[in-house]
């Protein structure tokens, strides 16, 4: 498999962050001398070998770029990002990027490797990483990204690993005119001992010369991965020693913020759902003793009928006692199940299930919540436990996604190589305890699943795999025996390895473990190799860590929280599924200890990440902020600005005592935010503010258990004729057609542009001050012992540099699709000083002209668009290809009138139009369109929320698809959606000979409205 690679806005905004630093340095490649150093007697250099000695360097920066100026770029870029300003350089030059874990932190270093070389010249790079597994994992990104890199950019990087006797690397490093990147890690220039520093040596195998002094004269760009795990006092030192251009630090974490200019930190990461939504599966011993007979509650059960439960617990048998698991009702008997076992003797009788808190009573009293585990329970009772839980988890999420296409594997983290793999007298690798507890489980859990499901594709996967050839095991090898051994910490207190040749196992099988045809679906890992790598389809991770062991949450869950990919290597995230991006990539750990204790710990860490997020809503968190509005137009938020936005959020109801209120996120939910008049213009950008606030339910933990409602198809309501004929008149599917008049386009852009086209300029503010007083030392610290004086904006005098080549056309072609002629056509149309606008910034006129012509596009094609029948249709089995869960009282309810037997709803509008939908005699059958179901148009796929059928002769119209949206008086449908909406009109019209009517609503009222008119 080869996995593909996508262009995110959020990569490539982080990478224009670094490149906006230095805007107005030349595009330069200066070259130089190598110092051959001493040639051993017996080696001759020919004439004409000069070119072996030529270095290519970083060009310095210009003095046009003073501190002064290189300040103001950070504090204009740190005002857009909502960062808040530097308030002085942190060296020359340190810049900070805050990436959470999963996000591809190494991709978007790579991107901006490629952005500072085209725009600057910029070609000899440093990557510092902390251990010898994060290095492992920075080189196989390198390997994986090549390609993808190439075809954008028309280059490849040489990359490779420092390595102390193989100095030959150096001198390619300096002489090669390509861009150059070597990976270094902390230890190689930093570490005591036989080898330690050879990099600061002069070296007989190097002609006498130092290794650092040849590196150094290449003025490389230092890029730090992790600096937090990398930069005590003694590695900055040895870091001046590169004499780097300039030093950027990549970190989920990072522990001192020099210059920061791009966050997306875990909240971001979460709310933008970049990563995996992490669910746990807790596993708690109930305060009960060792006399009790044993029980454990897997789960409750809820479906159309009366709710179940799945116990385990113990049963005799002619060999001995053995463990059973049993799906039960109320008034099951234990004691009589079990062979008669004396344990279960006095009141083992299952009293009530209550789905509400998956609880189950007992006769005798005892109440078990979903997860919990009673009686003679041993360590290896609970590993096994955890086990089964982690093979049933991935069977019921691999099921969920094949239909899909996406592979889905599990990890098991253990601490002793030899309770996963051991060897008898004769090295023969035999099974350890938990391969043997793997093993057992999986067949049990089989053999029940392949009666209970009937997807044949699936079960026909299941039944050609052996239990023995799915599960596999990543550890250190002894190279002379070939076999399992201990890795070595590296790094005793956080129990981490640096074992090379385990990584290498990791990362060389990534893809080949993402491919189906791979048998091996479950990991097994030692616990030390927690870092540099992670695989994109792992989707459970179950710690069997022996009693004391102490593993951070957040590290552990991190070889898991990377959006999933499908057989053809596609990342399945939100411009692939949309909204159903979090429903598909779910991360379940299954730990071992309950559910709550691993919520809060995880939290906690989480919060701890984004501790200097704010913490309350106030005027203050507006002031001096900087919004933009639909034109580009910058705006700075005054103090008196602040106040009326302020104001307005608590008149709304979204502010209280300082915190936001379920009404804001509800509203957020539903589009209908709504901010005061005065920045109305502005509103995306006012509530990228808000949220800028720390949010605890951001972090909120799913609990896996609590998924306890599986919807099921009603065959009844599949075969009434009511939900055939409305299938049968809604199910056709269609393509569309464009025809527009090209000079239509371009008479519309040119008029867009000469009207919005805005491009701001670069300007400096000059502010004197005087320092009347010091008040406090809070005030020295918080820069508010100055007062302003005066102030001046001033604008820079820059222009486009002779020396940087744009391709203004090219550039727009390959933003729009449109061809060079019609481009040049409406560069050509616009007035000359808006054109003039160029030269000021080119990078902005481009962005912005190419999303006019965009937006104008858009609408033209959708003004002409047609859609034609097709033979084709979409089959009743998109409501019974995946299975959907929910949580009853959360986001699920039972329903009447609906094809499955229970709803999934996403809004508190849902649920109201939902119970309105299931209490009206006029409505016959409805449902919610899976997302199997869409329909094309040019801005891409759209999936409508309601099919409803009325009963003949209630309502004008008898069939209606419908999609609903919040309070629909204060919320503007974004441009593309009306487009979508417009699509969706045109093409139920052309299937349905307008039988089926359309619409947006907000309610079931507006719906009686539309489908009586």
């Amino acid at each position: 498999m080869i996995l593909k690679f996508k262009h995110q806005k959020f990569q490539a905004d982080a990478a224009k962050a670094v490149c906006d630093v230095f805007a107005g340095q030349p595009y330069l490649t200066p070259t130089y001398r190598i110092d051959q150093g001493a040639a051993p007697k017996v080696e001759q250099i020919a004439v004409g070998e000069d070119v072996r000695f030529t270095g290519w360097a970083n060009q310095r920066l210009v003095p046009q770029l003073s501190d002064d100026v290189i300040l103001e770029h950070i504090q204009r870029i740190q005002r857009g990002q909502q960062i808040a300003p530097s308030q002085t350089l942190e060296g020359r030059y340190n810049l900070t990027v805050e990436m959470e874990t999963g996000v591809g932190k190494t991709y978007t270093y790579i991107k901006t490797m490629y952005e500072l070389n085209q725009r600057y010249g910029w070609c000899k790079f440093i990557v510092v990483v902390p251990s010898v597994a994060i290095r492992e994992g920075v080189y196989k990104s390198f390997q994986i990204t090549q390609e993808h890199f190439a075809e954008e950019y028309g280059k490849k990087i040489r990359f490779f690993i420092y390595n102390s006797s193989q100095l030959t690397e150096i001198d390619r490093f300096a002489s090669d005119s390509a861009i150059n990147v070597m990976v270094i890690n902390s230890q190689a220039f930093n570490a005591r001992g036989k080898d330690a520093r050879r990099i600061y040596m002069k070296l007989d195998e190097f002609r006498s010369r130092k290794p650092i002094d040849i590196i150094a004269k290449t003025n490389p760009i230092v890029i730090i991965d992790e600096p937090q795990s990398v930069e005590g006092k003694q590695t900055k030192e040895r870091l001046k020693e590169f004499c780097p251009l300039f030093t950027l630090r990549y970190s989920a974490t990072p522990r001192e913020q020099y210059n920061l200019i791009y966050r997306l930190d875990a909240m971001e990461a979460y709310n933008k759902r970049l990563v995996k939504k992490i669910e746990v599966k807790g596993i708690a011993e109930s305060g009960s003793t060792a006399t009790e007979g044993y029980l454990y509650l897997q789960s409750v059960n809820l479906s159309s009928g009366n709710p179940t439960a799945t116990l385990q617990f113990d049963v005799k048998g002619a060999s001995g006692i053995r463990k059973t698991v049993r799906t039960v009702g109320e008034g099951f008997r234990i004691h009589e199940n079990s062979g008669g076992l004396d344990e279960y003797q006095n009141g083992y009788t299952v009293k009530t299930i209550d789905g509400r808190d998956n609880s189950v009573e007992l006769v005798n009293g005892l109440k078990l919540y979903a997860g919990d585990v009673i009686g003679r329970v041993n360590e290896d009772q609970l590993r096994r436990i955890q086990i089964r839980e982690t093979i049933q988890t991935h069977l019921e999420r691999e099921r969920l996604l094949f239909h899909r296409g996406i592979k889905v594997l599990s990890l098991f983290f253990i601490d002793e190589v030899a309770n996963y793999r051991q060897y008898n007298d004769a090295g023969q690798a035999v099974n350890g305890p938990y391969a043997t507890m793997f093993e057992e489980e999986y067949a049990d859990l089989l053999a029940t699943w392949q009666t209970a499901i009937s997807e044949d594709a699936y079960l026909q996967y299941l039944q050609g795999i052996r239990p023995a050839d799915t599960h596999a095991g990543y550890f250190s090898v002894d190279k002379k025996s070939k076999q399992f051994i201990e890795s070595k910490y590296s790094d005793k207190q956080e129990r981490t390895s640096d074992d090379i040749d385990a990584y290498d196992l990791i990362m060389r099988d990534k893809e080949r473990l993402l491919d189906r045809k791979e048998p091996v679906r479950f990991i097994f890992s030692h616990s030390a190799l927690r870092e540099g790598w992670d695989n994109p389809n792992v989707f459970q991770i179950c710690t069997l860590k022996q009693s004391g062991s102490d593993v951070r949450k957040r590290q552990e869950v991190g070889r898991g929280l990377r959006l999933c990919v499908n057989q053809q290597g596609e990342r399945m995230d939100a411009s692939v599924l949309g909204d159903d991006v979090q429903h598909i990539n779910i991360l379940t750990v299954i730990a071992s200890e309950s559910y709550d204790t691993f919520a809060r710990g995880l939290q906690s860490e989480l919060a701890e990440a984004v501790a200097d997020r704010p913490r309350s809503v106030s005027a203050a968190l507006f002031t001096d902020k900087v919004v933009k509005d639909a034109n580009g137009t910058e705006q700075v938020i005054e103090a008196e600005l602040a106040e009326v936005i302020f104001e307005g959020l608590i008149l709304n109801g979204y502010v209280k005592r300082g915190a936001l209120t379920d009404k804001f996120f509800e509203d957020k939910k539903n589009g209908a935010v709504q901010v005061a008049e005065e920045v109305k213009t502005c509103a995306p950008d006012v509530i990228a503010i808000i949220e800028s606030i720390y949010d605890p339910r951001a972090f909120e933990i799913g609990n896996a258990r609590k998924n306890n409602v599986e919807l099921k198809v009603s065959a009844d309501k599949l075969a009434m004729p009511e939900f055939k004929r409305l299938w049968a008149n809604i199910n056709r599917k269609s393509a569309y057609v464009v025809d527009f008049d090209t000079d239509e386009l371009v008479e519309k852009c040119i008029r867009a542009l000469n009207e919005h086209l805005i491009v701001s300029k670069v300007y400096f503010e000059i502010v004197d001050g005087v320092l009347e007083s010091i008040q406090s030392k809070e005030a020295l610290a918080a820069g508010t012992a100055f007062t302003k004086r005066h102030g001046e904006a001033r604008q820079a005098k820059i222009s486009v540099n002779a020396s940087v080549k744009y391709d203004l056309i090219g550039k727009i072609v390959a933003e729009t699709g449109l061809t060079r002629k019609s481009v040049v056509a409406i560069l050509r149309g616009i007035q000359p000083f808006v054109f003039e606008q160029f030269k000021d910034n080119p990078e902005e006129f481009i962005l912005k002209a190419a999303q006019l012509i965009n937006e104008q596009k858009a609408t033209v094609i959708i003004q002409h668009i047609a859609y034609n029948k097709l033979t084709a249709v979409f089959d009743t089995d998109i409501f019974t290809e995946p299975t959907l869960k929910g949580q009853l009282g959360t986001n699920a309810m039972a329903a009447k009138h609906h094809l499955y037997d229970y709803i999934l709803y996403d809004s508190s509008n849902e649920q109201k139009f939902a119970a309105e939908l299931d209490t009206r005699s006029e409505v016959a059958v409805y449902v919610k369109l899976p997302k199997g179901f869409y329909i094309s148009t040019p801005v891409g796929r759209y999936n409508p929320d309601w099919a409803i059928a009325f009963n003949e002769g209630a309502v004008k119209h008898v069939y209606f698809v419908a999609e609903t949206k919040g309070d629909m008086s204060t919320m503007q449908l974004r441009d593309i959606e009306d487009a979508k909406v417009h699509c969706a009109k045109e093409h139920f019209r052309t299937i349905s000979d307008a039988k089926v009517v359309f619409d947006v609503i907000d309610s079931y009222k507006a719906l009686l409205q539309v489908v009586n008119q």
